[in-house]
Parts: C-alpha cells; structure tokens; sequence
C-alpha cells in the first residue's frame, strides 16, 4: 500500500467533507474526505448516478449508518463501502483506505474498492 498525505485532520471538522486532489496534473486524483467523529473516510469526489461532487454533501448519520449526501439529487452513500443507500444513484462510488497519523490524513489510492 502507498499512503499519501493529503490533508490535516485539524482541516476536516466532525462532520464535514474536504474535497482534496492527489497527484499532479491529468494524473490527479479528486476525493473527498469526511469525517464523523474519530472515523475518516476517502471516496471518489464524483457522484456515480450524475458525476457531481460529493464534497459539497453534507455528511449525516442515517439508520446508524455514515453517509455523505450528493446535494444535487439527494442519493446517500455509506462512507465506509461508497455503496448508495438510496435512489436515484445505484452504483457505488470508489473508496480508498485511510490512515491517520498525528494530524495528517493519509491515503491510499492504490488500493480502491467499489
């Protein structure tokens, strides 16, 4: 796994979503991070029913599940797997493994799911 510093956790308030780039250039990764309580999360910074960004959702808890809402038709995703947890978007978005160290976000890109 290659983990890479994308943000400060200091820049990601409980309960709120950072979009973030990765890399330079055409090779440039956008993803949001979000953060419910001590648990953050990285996906893909693209909602999958109609390529809008996640990062300006709002991230709730819902049935006890986190979730991170697209604000332009009102589909939910689970922070942890990026599957939908409701109509309209029925594909998942990609996620990415997290780790926190100190103050720094880090993440893998390499190792996506969804």
């Amino acid at each position: 796994m290659s983990y890479q510093r994308v943000c400060s956790l200091s820049e990601v308030a409980d309960g709120e979503a950072l979009p973030v780039s990765v890399g330079d250039g055409a090779d440039a990764i956008e993803l949001v991070v979000a953060r419910h309580g001590d648990d953050v999360f990285a996906l893909t910074d693209l909602c999958s029913h109609q390529d809008y960004p996640l990062s300006d959702g709002d991230v709730e808890i819902v049935d006890g599940v986190p979730t991170i809402e697209c604000t332009w038709h009102g589909s939910c995703f689970d922070l942890r797997t990026g599957v939908p947890t409701n109509l309209p978007a029925n594909q998942p978005v990609t996620t990415h493994p997290v780790r926190v160290e100190g103050d720094d976000v880090l993440v893998d890109t390499s190792a996506a799911t969804g």
